[in-house]
C-alpha cells in the first residue's frame, strides 16, 4: 500500500506542476525549477509538511522560545534527522540540537466516564544563534 501512496504522490505532484504551468508560465518556472532541485536532493516538500503536526504553543513554550528553543509537536515514525531537516526546510533556519519528549496518554474521567487524554510527541529544536522562527 505504501509503494501505492508514493506513486500518488508523484502523481499528484506533476499534476500540480502543470497546473501551475499552465496558470502563469514565467513564474512556474521558477516555482517548478526549485521544486525538482529539491526533489532531486531527496527532499520534497510534501515528505517534510507530515513531519512536523504544529508548534506547541504553551506559555513554558514562550520561555524556551526566549531561550532560542523552540517547541513542536511531531508524528510519532519520526526521528532527529528527519525533524532537523524539516525544521530547516519549512522555516528556513539552521537546528543545532534536538530532543524528543514522549507524553504518554493518560487515563481520564469525563462526565462520569472513563477515557483517554491522547498522548503527543514533542520535539525541542534548540537553533543556532541568531536564527529566530516567527510562530504567533
Amino acid at each position: 500500500m505504501a509503494i501505492f501512496k508514493n506513486i500518488m504522490k508523484k502523481v499528484s505532484f506533476e499534476k500540480k506542476e502543470k497546473a501551475i504551468e499552465r496558470k502563469a508560465p514565467a513564474a512556474a518556472k521558477a516555482l517548478v525549477s526549485k521544486k525538482k532541485s529539491e526533489a532531486k536532493k531527496g527532499v520534497m516538500p510534501g515528505d517534510l509538511a507530515h513531519i512536523l503536526v504544529r508548534p506547541h504553543i504553551t506559555e513554558k513554550a514562550a520561555i524556551l522560545a526566549e531561550k532560542n528553543t523552540y517547541v513542536f509537536e511531531v508524528a510519532r515514525n519520526t526521528n532527529k534527522p528527519q525533524i532537523a531537516k524539516a525544521v530547516a526546510v519549512l522555516y528556513g533556519v539552521r537546528p543545532i540540537r534536538v530532543n524528543i519528549v514522549n507524553l504518554p496518554s493518560l487515563p481520564v474521567l469525563i462526565r462520569g466516564k472513563m477515557g483517554f487524554k491522547t498522548g503527543v510527541r514533542k520535539a525541542l529544536v534548540t537553533l543556532a544563534k541568531g536564527d529566530k522562527i516567527e510562530l504567533i
